[in-house]
């Protein structure tokens, strides 16, 4: 037996989970599970590599323990954050999380210098002030000057086990620095940036194996022998390549965790400006793929009301609270960066609805339903925005990631959305990273095969839709306190 090991990295949490193809079902095994998060320093956010880099190692010596001899092994991680390395290989300072809020007018700044239609056109990537491209243009101009190598995160955790440098392309994509003609880094955006082509290791691409984990290593802990193959090292990569398939319906997927990414495979980018007022993204995918997607805020706005709850409920109980709140009482526009990082999500969410209009919610089973009905309601407007992009008519919404789990947002999602919604599995990031190591591997034949076993393998719950009294009014209503949003306006 073939043994697969997916190290997936969130932005809350990372585990490794084991894989296997047994019977044409693919088995899995969660070997370790971690938390993550990032931290704040002197008004910055970073995150703690090192740790990351220890729980893999703890991991892979878990897998050691546990008889696992030898296996595959793939990184993924969330998008956009990089790693700075000196001539020696060393970091020259800690890395930036995404949410920091240096970048809070790098678009603006930019924007000055070259215009975002002249960027999307080049990328394809949406403008959102997160991208690797505004963290550079704000990042200090003299540690760039003694960078010898960027590395995006999950390509320095893999340069840690096997001493190799490379960006994988999925990944490297959401950058906003690749150039969907040339197929490399422009040349134009690293010139505004300060940066030259030869500080960024060559493009990788899902599948390649860079061969063992570095002798030192070995030595030094009870590993497994491992042979290491880039997987899709952007975690929403990932995920896409494992949801299941079709069966011949017109589907699109939504990606569900902390984010939301709502989209289509495509085999050709959509960088026309229709797509870019509508800020769709068209990142890379493995195999010759484009992901045409939406980022939507995602359930961080629920992990933030846990979190500042002292984590006394399970993601569960606040589901639960939600289903017995008032359906529809109060919406946000949920989208909105005021979310994106604020001081207090609570009380965030509160100002918002009393500054919209809306009512505000006191409980936490009225904040918890303010937020799945408005993720709801963006999920709708979002797929319809999709549909008229692409031209093609959607019957069925995939549901994968964490996500799947809750039933009511599920259940949501297709009222609103009157159409079916499936859900799961819920492991599709770690099945997409293992679905790349097994097609590697000669264990599977291509993506195809490998959704087709996954949709086998793992039960999938279908939503079908049911009435939402004056859901029309609903609509209307959330449309509004959008452009109300937008405007920089309140009532």
């Amino acid at each position: 037996m073939t043994y697969h090991m997916a190290i997936d990295i969130g932005a809350s949490s990372g585990r490794l989970v084991l894989g296997t193809l047994q019977d044409g079902n693919i088995k899995l095994r969660e070997i370790h599970r971690f938390a993550n998060g990032f931290h704040e320093r002197d008004g910055s956010c970073f995150w703690d590599i090192d740790y990351l880099f220890g729980e893999i190692i703890t991991g892979l010596e878990q897998a050691k323990a546990q008889g696992i001899e030898q296996c595959t092994l793939g990184i993924d991680t969330w998008a956009v954050d990089y790693v700075l390395l000196d001539h020696s290989g060393h970091r020259i300072q800690e890395v930036y999380a995404y949410r920091d809020r240096r970048t809070e007018h790098a678009m603006e700044l930019l924007a000055e210098e070259i215009s975002p239609a002249t960027v999307y056109g080049k990328t394809g990537i949406q403008q959102l002030n997160f991208n690797t491209l505004y963290q550079l243009f704000v990042h200090d101009r003299e540690e760039l000057s003694r960078t010898d190598s960027l590395l995006m995160v999950p390509d320095y955790l893999y340069y840690l086990l096997t001493g190799k440098k490379g960006n994988e392309a999925t990944n490297a994509s959401t950058m906003q620095l690749l150039n969907l003609d040339t197929r490399n880094y422009d040349t134009e955006l690293l010139e505004l940036l300060g940066l030259r082509q030869e500080q960024f290791p060559g493009l990788i691409e899902p599948g390649v194996e860079l061969g063992s984990i570095r002798p030192e290593l070995m030595e030094q802990y009870h590993l497994p022998e491992c042979r290491v193959i880039v997987v899709a090292t952007h975690d929403t990569a990932s995920a896409v390549l494992g949801t299941p398939a079709t069966k011949g319906r017109h589907a699109a997927y939504l990606s569900s965790g902390t984010w939301s990414l709502l989209g289509v495979e495509l085999e050709q980018p959509l960088n026309h400006a229709q797509a870019m007022a509508a800020n769709y993204t068209n990142e890379w995918g493995a195999y010759g793929t484009f992901r045409f997607l939406k980022n939507i805020m995602g359930l961080w706005l629920i992990q933030e009301v846990r979190r500042l709850e002292g984590n006394r409920y399970s993601f569960a109980e606040l589901a639960e609270l939600a289903a017995s709140a008032e359906p529809f009482r109060s919406l946000i526009p949920c989208n909105h960066d005021r979310f994106l990082h604020p001081e207090h999500m609570i009380e965030e969410i509160q100002r918002a609805c009393e500054q919209y209009g809306e009512p505000v919610p006191e409980s936490i089973g009225q904040v918890a339903r303010c937020i799945f009905d408005s993720l709801a309601l963006s999920y709708r407007s979002y797929l319809e925005e999709l549909e008229q992009l692409t031209g093609q008519s959607i019957d069925l919404l995939q549901i994968v990631g964490g996500g799947a789990h809750n039933e009511l947002l599920c259940q949501l999602t297709a009222n609103v959305l009157e159409r079916e919604v499936s859900a799961g599995p819920t492991e599709s990031t770690a099945l997409g990273n293992l679905a790349v190591q097994m097609i590697s591997s000669d264990v599977l034949p291509d993506i195809k095969e490998a959704r087709e076993v996954i949709l086998n393998s793992f039960d999938i719950k279908y939503y079908k839709p049911e009435p939402v009294q004056d859901l029309g009014r609903i609509v209307e209503r959330w449309s509004k306190l959008n452009k109300t949003a937008e405007a920089g306006t309140i009532k």
